[in-house]
């Protein structure tokens, strides 16, 4: 069964403990310390893999834990480093805070790889603790603990195109039709299961990606039958494809089913309804009206052109599934094709980022300049031209204390504080 999402327990590397030891040698009677200190735990990594498509494999193993930093030795010996943990995934994961739901990373676009949890540092040996007034430290540093959490991983498809309609209307067919897809195709009253992604070539070397989303029923934006498991995959797509079929053939009213799913997309979200849409009016190899009947087409198109366009077709015999792609391809080239990405929502807390330090200080023309490790790793991957991206660095500052230490330097409304390369104003 295809599988886009599931729940796992994820755990970085221990860090190695730093040793006490003292040289002891012939004729060195006084050698001094020479505990060495304790290698890093191994990091947890996602990465993306082409050759994956489901996370079914994830239903099988739940547990991932890197490997643990090696304890110092004696003779300055530092301890090995555990190895990193990597996590492959397929492009179009999102990865989520199991308790909140946040968003920690989105393995999509140029996100190929990303260390979603550090490994603890290693502690450091009684070498370092020497002083002229302590000679013989007999303590040294532990190794910093595992950081682990449990979260859920979601697959969203990837595509320019998404197919969207009730189950057997055809969006099968059609793709197979029209790009180099081999979805099962059948006369079936469930719904496909699995996302089928196809490539559409046309001439002059342009083309797109389609793809045949999990059939909606009503009362998907309320969790019944797929619900969000269909819904969650078209926050991707750029355009939406409303398949149906125009014949009736099982007593289905097009009109009727593209209203019902344009109102379960609008209950999900609002924003979904202002992608680009069209209408492929399926099956018409099977229409066959009687005089003065009304060609379901025409009435197809009475109700939603001009806004949404209606291209007649049939995934059976193939007529008019030409004028259906160049009608996709040219509704997408007026609009940016960017891949939707994701932003993080939230930064995994661990006992690491507490004791990484920063430094607030006045430069010459009295702006406040904050720098070190823990901000410059912040900033690393944190967008903040986005909304969501400045709102997570707004709350960054303030739960770090940050904010708490400006304050005590005695900033101002109105004065500039500067974190490499920014420039903010500061306002209560």
């Amino acid at each position: 069964m295809f599988t886009d999402k599931a729940r796992i327990y994820i755990q970085s590397g221990k860090g190695g403990d730093g040793h006490v030891s003292f040289r002891r040698e012939l004729f060195v009677p006084a050698g001094g310390p020479d505990g060495g200190d304790g290698g890093k735990g191994g990091d947890i990594v996602f990465e993306v893999s082409d050759g994956l498509n489901t996370l079914a494999d994830f239903r099988h193993v739940r547990k991932y834990v890197a490997e643990s930093g090696q304890p110092g030795a004696k003779r300055r010996c530092h301890g090995a480093d555990g190895k990193d943990l990597i996590i492959r995934v397929p492009e179009g994961t999102v990865i989520r805070d199991d308790e909140s739901g946040k968003v920690i990373a989105d393995m999509s676009g140029d996100n190929r790889r990303m260390v979603v949890i550090r490994g603890g540092r290693g502690g450091i040996g009684n070498m370092h603790f020497a002083t002229s007034t302590m000679q013989a430290p007999n303590y040294a540093k532990p190794g910093q603990p595992a950081t682990g959490l449990y979260v859920r991983l979601e697959l969203k498809v990837i595509a320019d195109v998404g197919l969207v309609g009730f189950p057997n209307v055809g969006k099968s067919t059609l793709l197979s039709r029209v790009s180099n897809a081999k979805p099962e195709i059948g006369n079936y009253h469930f719904t496909t299961l699995t996302p089928h992604l196809g490539v559409v070539d046309l001439e002059d070397g342009e083309g797109f990606v389609m793809a045949d989303l999990p059939g909606l029923i009503e009362g998907a934006s309320e969790g019944v039958g797929l619900g969000y498991d269909f819904l969650k995959h078209v926050e991707r797509t750029k355009l939406l494809v409303h398949v149906v079929d125009a014949a009736s053939t099982e007593g289905r009213d097009p009109v009727e089913d593209i209203k019902t799913i344009r109102e379960e997309l609008k209950k999900y979200d609002p924003e979904i309804l202002k992608k680009p849409q069209i209408i492929a009016a399926n099956k018409i190899d099977s229409i066959f009206t009687e005089e003065g009947e009304e060609d379901p087409v025409e009435r197809i198109r009475k109700a939603f052109a001009p806004d949404i366009p209606v291209f007649p077709v049939s995934g059976v015999t193939g007529q008019g599934i030409k004028e259906l792609e160049y009608g996709i391809l040219e509704k997408l080239k007026t609009m940016d094709r960017t891949v939707t990405v994701f932003e993080p929502e939230m930064e995994i807390e661990y006992a690491g980022d507490q004791e990484l330090p920063y430094t607030i200080e006045r430069d010459e023309k009295g702006a406040f300049v904050v720098e070190g490790p823990r901000i410059e790793k912040m900033l690393g991957y944190t967008n903040l031209e986005s909304e969501k991206g400045f709102d997570f660095f707004q709350k960054f500052l303030k739960e770090s204390g940050i904010l708490k230490d400006l304050e005590e330097a005695g900033i101002k409304d109105g004065d500039t504080v500067r974190m490499y390369g920014h420039a903010f104003d500061y306002y209560k």
